[in-house]
């Protein structure tokens, strides 16, 4: 868990809501939520009533002006309670940092102030059947009509998908406007004619955050729900989506790794043999394997609150840093979910257990786009001077 030390005395306070959440409301819904499929309601409600979801909208609409760092801090003390609630909530942040980037007043009033208020829940609709890691090449067609937008296609694996107040979405140029490589950032509201959702899809692990594919079939929404300008897609993607996407995905799955570490440490650190009553942490091989956890999963959150740190504060290496983040934390929430259930033997080798939701959840971390691969490459390409893409 993220110390107080390493946070701003300003988000410390956040914090401590988030983990009292955490304890006394994930904690209690965490296994129906994950057994049955099921959204993590009284979770979003409790950080939406204690303005945790006002994260990222900036002071002078209301909200707290947080930045990389509280959303990595907050991702992780849920995560490690309900991977699908930090998620969740970290999906609605994310889509909050985008709309914030170049909100116009109209965008401010009627979406980053009910957002502020804990009235608005936002969330990111980028992926498309056809477009894999590769997230950021939409095939969604937008055209103008004077002052409306009409839009036709389909997103996929949309997180929040039946609960959300409005979606990011992206697009092609507008049909007659713009060059080849130039996309669209919108806004989507909920339930307007033309949209329609396919049923919650069902995965090994993630599974309570109603993620659902959305087809769009020449859907009107206003001129006014253009996030900057045409042509800005690209700019939204590596500025702004990208690297709160990134860091929200890492301190979820740091989360995932920390519970797993503290499910091994419990039982390694409590069950002792009938025959010996000797402590199973006792044996020099378990120590050292619970020493090299704990090693690999502090060595990634120093990368990942460091990471932040830089993101926030503008540093010319950070987006390095933070494209290193996800693929790290993905690679400590799988092995030490792996090894933790090793250690726990079969008193953690049981169905829907934390551990068991740990491992599952884990593995969504490669699969999520960018993909591990995806990203490691794009570090690799940036220490050359390659370009991204």
């Amino acid at each position: 868990m993220p110390s107080r030390n390493i946070l701003s005395t300003s988000l410390a306070p956040l914090a401590e809501d988030a983990r009292e959440i955490a304890r006394t409301i994930t904690a209690a819904h965490a296994e129906r939520d994950d057994r049955e499929a099921r959204w993590p309601a009284e979770t979003m409600a409790a950080l939406s009533s204690a303005r945790l979801t006002a994260l990222l909208v900036p002071a002078d609409l209301g909200g707290h002006g947080e930045g990389m760092l509280g959303l990595v801090a907050i991702s992780e003390i849920l995560a490690a309670e309900s991977a699908s609630a930090g998620l969740c909530y970290a999906m609605h942040c994310v889509g909050s940092a985008v709309i914030a980037a170049k909100a116009t007043d109209y965008q401010r009033e009627h979406y980053l102030q009910p957002i502020a208020r804990g009235e608005h829940l936002t969330t990111l609709a980028l992926s498309e059947p056809g477009s894999g890691a590769f997230f950021f090449y939409p095939e969604v067609t937008a055209r103008r009509d004077g002052d409306t937008l009409e839009v036709t296609g389909t997103k996929s694996f949309v997180t929040n998908a039946a609960h959300a107040d409005s979606y990011v979405i992206s697009t092609l140029p507008f049909t007659g406007e713009g060059e080849e490589g130039q996309f669209n950032c919108l806004l989507l509201d909920r339930d307007l004619p033309g949209a329609s959702w396919d049923e919650p899809w069902h995965g090994f692990g993630m599974r309570s955050n109603d993620s659902r594919t959305l087809h769009l079939d020449r859907v009107r929404l206003p001129a006014a729900n253009l996030l900057g300008e045409p042509g800005d897609q690209l700019w939204y993607v590596f500025q702004v989506i990208a690297p709160y996407f990134l860091m929200a995905m890492a301190g979820t799955y740091l989360g995932v790794a920390q519970a797993a570490f503290d499910e091994a440490r419990a039982h390694v650190g409590t069950r002792r043999y009938a025959h010996s009553g000797e402590l199973l942490g006792a044996a020099p091989v378990v120590a050292h394997r619970l020493g090299e956890m704990w090693t690999e999963l502090e060595a990634t959150r120093q990368l990942i609150y460091s990471a932040a740190r830089k993101g926030d504060a503008g540093h010319p290496d950070a987006l390095s840093a933070i494209f290193a983040c996800k693929a790290a934390a993905g690679d400590t929430a799988v092995r030490l979910a792996n090894e933790a259930m090793t250690l726990c033997g079969g008193a953690g080798y049981r169905e829907n257990g934390r551990l068991t939701r740990a491992l599952r959840d884990a593995r969504a971390a490669h699969v999520m786009a960018p993909t591990t691969d995806m990203l490691k490459t794009w570090v690799g390409r940036a220490l050359i001077g390659l370009p991204l893409l």
